[in-house]
């Protein structure tokens, strides 16, 4: 049982050692020694399938992980039924991107619930969600449900762990960032908080699907609102603290997938957390 580390995207390193495609991004993240990548495709998926293809080649020829992140325009609770309609349509497309890059995972934002209740967020989600394992083939690909950061977000994990329960297909992502932010920082102040989260899931869902989480981690500066901006493991003041975290995944011997959205510095510091569960393995 081992945990795989990698960043979301393309960091600032990446583009310092003179790369500029992604095509480049398995070798780069091997070369440092991480075994992990997230697609980033949150403005839209532009890449050709040919690219996608190669892409996933060069992550098998490295053994990097591949996950994939939708983009951020998918509403699961918009009220409009034809934004859901083509929030399915980009899921497919997802999917089919996935399934190219060799990826397990799509990470998929949940939505809005902003203007309706909670509770009708949900019911439109939810119906989302069923319309959309009529319609589409995952290809045996996770349909991550991501934790959100902002308080007017569908997303708390209470709301993820249910939308989960509707079929085995649909898994949460575990943001810790996005958790600690939307609670204002009152989260993850020690070990024990870090592993309530994967009690809880595993209470739900099942021991395995807590054991092998797909995770964001990074820091993130938050108002009254909720989340600001994503910052760096250079901030001391918003958190929340990776240390308890991999102290927790190391002790129960847990094999989450962890990827760093920190501001531009996601592949130094998905490298910092793999050093530091190196040293306790």
């Amino acid at each position: 049982m081992s945990a795989y580390f990698g960043p979301g995207g393309n960091s600032d390193a990446f583009k310092a050692s003179g790369f500029s495609s992604t095509l480049d991004a398995p070798a780069f993240v091997s070369s440092i020694g991480l075994n992990a990548y997230e697609y980033e495709a949150g403005n839209g998926l532009s890449a050709n399938p040919k690219l996608l293809l190669a892409i996933g080649e060069e992550a098998k020829r490295y053994n990097v992980k591949m996950s994939f992140h939708t983009p951020y325009f998918i509403s699961l609770s918009g009220v409009i039924p034809e934004k859901r309609l083509k929030s399915i349509e980009y899921i497919r497309q997802s999917l089919d991107a996935s399934k190219l890059l060799g990826s397990n995972t799509i990470v998929v934002h949940t939505g809005s619930a902003a203007k309706i209740t909670r509770d009708e967020a949900m019911r439109l989600a939810a119906d989302t969600l069923i319309k959309t394992l009529e319609s589409v083939d995952t290809y045996g690909i996770k349909i991550g449900l991501e934790t959100m950061g902002k308080v007017n977000q569908l997303g708390t994990l209470d709301e993820v762990l249910e939308l989960c329960r509707i079929d085995s297909t649909f898994v949460p992502v575990i943001d810790f960032g996005h958790l600690n932010a939307r609670d204002l920082g009152g989260v993850f102040k020690n070990e024990d908080d870090y592993l309530r989260i994967f009690d809880r899931i595993s209470s739900a869902l099942g021991a395995q699907v807590a054991e092998n989480l797909h995770c964001h981690f990074s820091k993130i500066e938050w108002t009254g609102s909720g989340e600001k901006r994503h910052l760096t493991f250079a901030d001391d003041i918003y958190g929340p603290d990776f240390e308890p975290l991999i102290n927790v995944i190391a002790r129960e011997g847990l094999s989450p997938t962890i990827i760093s959205e920190s501001a531009g510095t996601q592949s130094d510091d998905a490298l910092t957390m793999k050093k530091y569960y190196e040293s306790l393995i």
